[in-house]
Order: C-alpha cells, then structure tokens, then sequence
C-alpha cells in the first residue's frame, strides 16, 4: 500500500475531504471568510471558531445569525465546513448539534482540549479531561442529534437553522441564504482534544479511544501538548503516532503547524490521517498552497496587500464598517512582516492601527505605508 500523501482524498464517515490539510477551529477567528480564505488557498476541511451549545439552545439571535453562518461561496469550494461546539451539558449539546446539523454543517466538532480558565470553570474544554464519562455522554448526544438534525434538514418545510426560530433563517445583504442544506449522508462528529491536564499526563490518549469505541465518535482531531502549556513547547508527536496507530479512526494531528517542511516530515513520522493548521496560517494562508499545491515561493508583497484589501472586504460585509474597524485590529500583525517594509516601519504602522478610530482611518494609515490605493478610499 502507497503511503498517504497529503493531498490524496479521504474519507470522514461517509464524508469525502479532498485532501488532508485541514483548517483548525480558532477562537474569535474562524468565521465564515477566514474559513472561505483559508479554502481559496486549498485548504480541504475548515473548523469554525468553538461555539456556545448554551447559547444555540436558547436560540441567541446573533449566535445563529453570525457564528452558525456558512457563505454559499463556502459551499461552492467543495471542501466540507465543519462547526465546533463546546459545552458540559448532553442535554443541551443534543440540542445544540440537531440545530447545526439542520442549519447545513457537513461535521460537528467538539472542543475537548480549550485551557482558557473561563471555558474550563464551566466544565467544557479541556476540564473534560477531568471527567472521561461526562465526555463520552457529551460526544453521544452529539451524535444522536446531529444524526437528529439531519433527519429534520431532509424534512419538506424545515428551515436552515433546524428548530431555530424563523428569523435565524434570514439571509444576508446580497439575499443568500446563510446556511445551506446539509449533504446526503449522517453528519460525522468529530473530538479536538489534548494530550492531558499537565506535561506527562495522557488522560486525552485514553479519552479518545472511549470517544471512538463508546460514543460513535469518527474522528479524533489531537494536539499532543497538555492544557497547562497551552502552545508552548514541543508537541509529543511520539504519543501522536501511538494514537494514529491503536485507534480505529482518523487521528487529524494539530499542534506546531508552522512551516511546509515540518508539517510534511511529522505527517510522515506519526502517521496521522490528516493535518490541522491553526495559527502557522495566520496572515499565511499560502502556507495551505505550499503543502497542497507544491508553492515554493514566498508571496510577494502585493499578493500579501492584496490578500489583505479581500480581507478587509470580507469583515466589512460580514459585520458592517464600524465593527469590521475593531475586528480588524488583531488580523493586522499577521500581514506586517510579509508587507515588504522594515521593521521599525512595521511597529509604528501597528501601533497607529491599532488606535486608529474606524476603518477609513485604518485605510489612510495602510496608504500612507505605501499599499495599494484602493486601500485608502
């Protein structure tokens, strides 16, 4: 049998992903546009940023209008969109999931390995680690509904949001709907989950075989460093390889994602099905055409301002001028150092976005450092 390349199709359930270079689920980041940019560089799955399974049962307005959105440019891709949910309740979960599944999500992930206090303190992320048969009674409710909200897309008058409310099913400016129809076949659920509580602790190694083996779950996306260091230090790609090779799914490996060349010799040291970049693509996102596509040049400084007019594009349609000024601040970093400008003219350029007061002011400063005019209008 050949050896899997990364660009080789696979198969998520009954799912098919075009190749195996995934995007990650990134908080407060991974909406609609960062995962449709992430797919124009060829990216062959994207994880939304974690939401509330709270907040989707009780039907919070702007969490099904903005965060369950999936853009039918999205869907044109052909690479599969997945939306990831954190909770500790089953319950609510159940719920939560049918009405993904329903509003057109191709996969559920669960976030099982977030460190963030404020997350853990309610018992979701990586405090279930902690409690292995909680986990397990989380991933089957997932399951049970997002095969439960599949059945209710498929039913003549259901809307796009499942059980939503009607005006979760509203469509954006340009009249396109905001989700779309789920696919034929069961909506595969998937777990994120790290290594362990603390450095030496491999509570997630043994958690993810349970998920698999008891909870129906179809893949185990798994970042080898533990909750305590959060991204710092180097990731046990050696308990990776042991999970790729004992469990009977997919181990998508995520974790120290950075450059093209590291990416590939880890793929083939642990023999994970499937690679997940997250914050290595960050103001990157050739880094997906390296590995995909075999780009071996750097971009050039007008590709990187053009990516960064779409961008700037992108957040104004998703949240209007005045909020798209404030979303924008933390995005700006990433493009600096490809911007072609030395670095003492990157800090300041920084400094100057980041108190700037709306967009047109944000635009003025990027002219001024010499991008493209259509930047300062």
């Amino acid at each position: 049998m050949s050896t899997p390349q990364l660009t080789d199709p696979w198969r998520l359930g009954a799912l098919r992903v075009p190749n195996r270079v995934l995007l990650a689920p990134l908080a407060g980041i991974g909406n609609w546009f960062v995962r449709l940019q992430a797919k124009r560089h060829g990216a062959g799955m994207t994880v939304s940023e974690m939401v509330s399974s709270h907040a989707i049962h009780y039907r919070n307005e702007r969490t099904l209008r903005e965060l369950l959105r999936i853009h039918p440019e999205e869907r044109a891709s052909g690479s599969p969109t997945s939306i990831q949910l954190f909770g500790s309740d089953p319950e609510v979960m159940r719920s939560a999931a049918a009405t993904v599944a329903a509003a057109g999500a191709e996969a559920i992930d669960l976030n099982m390995g977030c460190p963030v206090p404020k997350v853990c303190k309610t018992g979701a992320g990586a405090a279930l680690l902690n409690d292995p048969a909680r986990a397990v009674a989380l991933a089957r409710a997932a399951v049970e509904g997002a095969a439960e909200g599949r059945a209710a897309a498929g039913t003549p008058g259901a809307i796009a949001a499942g059980a939503a409310p009607p005006d979760a099913a509203r469509v954006d400016g340009g009249g396109s709907p905001l989700c779309g129809r789920v696919p034929g076949g069961r909506v595969p659920v998937t777990v994120k989950l790290r290594s362990g509580q603390r450095p030496g602790d491999t509570s997630g190694f043994e958690l993810a075989q349970r998920l698999v083996a008891d909870a129906g779950v179809a893949a185990i996306a798994f970042h080898p460093r533990s909750a305590a260091v959060h991204h710092r230090g180097t990731p046990d790609y050696a308990l990776a390889a042991r999970l790729a090779e004992t469990l009977p799914a997919p181990v998508i490996l995520t974790g120290g994602m950075n450059d093209a060349q590291g990416i590939r010799e880890t793929f083939a040291r642990t023999g994970a099905t499937a690679v997940m970049l997250a914050r290595g693509c960050l103001g990157n996102p050739w880094l997906f055409e390296e590995l995909v596509a075999g780009r071996a040049d750097r971009p050039t400084p007008a590709e990187v301002r053009a990516e960064l007019e779409w961008v700037i594009d992108r957040a104004v349609e998703h949240l209007g001028a005045a909020r798209a000024a404030r979303y924008l601040r933390k995005f700006y970093p990433w493009y600096m150092p490809r911007l072609g400008i030395d670095r003492e003219r990157q800090t300041s350029l920084q400094q100057s976005l980041q108190a700037s007061a709306d967009l047109a002011a944000a635009r003025r400063l990027l002219a001024s450092a010499g991008l493209p005019a259509a930047l300062a209008v």
